[in-house]
């Protein structure tokens, strides 16, 4: 284990100085040796900040199962995983993986910069790197090492309003920046590929697409779990459901707007489970759950672990899943592996994730959402067609195969160095 001792000032929890003193060296070319693709081992740097035990929302899972995979895969190499802060052990997940825990904790735009700009490099010259991968957007610019970034979407530039200030500034001002600096880059969908290749004038030859897979959890429940589930959360009653972090850019205003839409029109004892944690600009969403008309018929579940949300999402009714943008939406893949029909926007990468087993909406359109969640609620034939055709869909998506596709990217980006 690793720590690299840095000076910080404190005031009270609030971090309002930080004075670093490096000597920093200039790379030259000559200064270094590319490598070669041999059995040689490498010694491979993985930004690892986003595993945080209790808290794996999407990019904390996509980071958690392609790397499970690949390192036990390739024990042949070293994988130095880099923390911001202390790290759970069950995230070291095989014999060859080095834990560095690199401070200062990454949580604000100017402490991105302090450790991917000040701290990696030298972190990086320290352990010999030959290949750093990043999986949440961000990388350095002030290394020569092979990088292969994940950008998962650029939501951030289609919703700038739904992130504070000194977020959107340092998205927006980096990303460019880091996506041309990438040797390769990867990312979740066909759709999040274009995206990023048309505003970021990248060649989409340089873009790879790994999409996500689902936890192996995520299974059809058989009628008596299915009737165990309802009883303990929703009182023996069928349910809705919505899964994932609650911010603007999850439209669960919306959701909740349709629902009583829903209930005036149908007056149905259905009910509606949101799993999730408040996550940031939750005020409207807060001020509503109060006060709206039914709320005794929404359940606020909070974060669920892999285990809960499994059982939950296997005995629902439907997913309502009518976010304005997603990178990919691993909610509905989840709803589909457990043979759970899903409604989603018809935005962005989620018709390309829901296929035939969903039912689209326009998710700026409140009572387009009521109106399905009705339909849906009042075909059965409709639904059991969707549901038919949710296994094939969720076939296409599988984490084995994409963790393979990410090593090949891997590997692409020390050949092109």
């Amino acid at each position: 284990m690793y720590y690299t001792p840095v000076l910080f000032l404190f005031q009270g929890s609030k971090a309002i100085c930080c004075y670093v003193f490096i000597a920093f060296f200039e790379e030259t070319q000559a200064g270094f040796v590319g490598i070669e693709l041999t059995s040689r081992p490498m010694r491979i740097a993985v930004n690892t900040r986003l595993l945080l035990k209790g808290k794996l929302e999407g990019i904390g899972w996509y980071t958690h199962q392609m790397l499970e995979r690949i390192v036990k895969a390739h024990p042949e190499h070293d994988f130095y995983f880099f923390f911001d802060r202390a790290f759970d052990p069950s995230f070291l997940f095989a014999p060859n993986v080095h834990p560095v825990v690199a401070y200062p904790q990454a949580r604000h735009a100017v402490l991105f910069y302090t450790w991917f700009e000040l701290m990696l490099p030298v972190l990086f010259r320290k352990y010999k790197i030959d290949l750093f991968l990043s999986t949440d957007g961000l990388c350095s610019l002030r290394t020569k090492v092979p990088t292969c970034l994940v950008m998962h979407d650029l939501a951030f530039e289609h919703y700038p309003e739904h992130l504070k200030l000194s977020h959107r500034k340092y998205l927006q001002h980096f990303s460019p920046k880091f996506a041309r600096k990438a040797t390769r880059i990867v990312t979740v969908s066909e759709f999040s590929k274009k995206d990023i290749a048309a505003r970021y004038r990248i060649f989409p030859d340089r873009i790879d697409v790994t999409p996500n897979g689902v936890h192996a959890a995520y299974q059809p429940l058989s009628a008596d779990e299915r009737v165990a589930v309802k009883v303990q959360y929703t009182e023996g009653k069928e349910f809705f459901i919505f899964a994932g972090a609650l911010h603007p850019r999850k439209n669960v205003v919306a959701l909740l707007q349709a629902f009583v839409k829903f209930k005036k029109h149908h007056r149905s004892a259905i009910k509606l489970v949101i799993v999730g944690r408040m996550a940031w600009k939750f005020e409207a969403l807060a001020a509503l759950r109060e006060s709206m008309p039914f709320k005794e018929d929404v359940v606020w579940a909070g974060y669920m672990n892999v285990e809960e949300l499994s059982k939950v999402m296997g005995a629902a009714y439907a997913l309502v899943y009518p976010s304005l943008f997603e990178g990919f939406g691993i909610p509905i893949l989840e709803a589909l592996k457990c043979r759970v029909p899903a409604i989603v926007s018809n935005t962005s990468s989620m018709p390309e994730v829901g296929g035939d087993a969903a039912l689209l909406v326009d998710p700026n359109d409140v009572a387009d959402i009521a109106a399905k969640m009705g339909q849906l609620y009042k075909d059965e034939t409709l639904r059991d067609k969707l549901i038919a055709a949710a296994p094939a869909q969720a076939a296409k998506f599988d984490w084995d195969h994409s963790a393979s596709l990410l090593w090949r990217s891997m590997m692409a980006c020390v050949a092109e160095r």
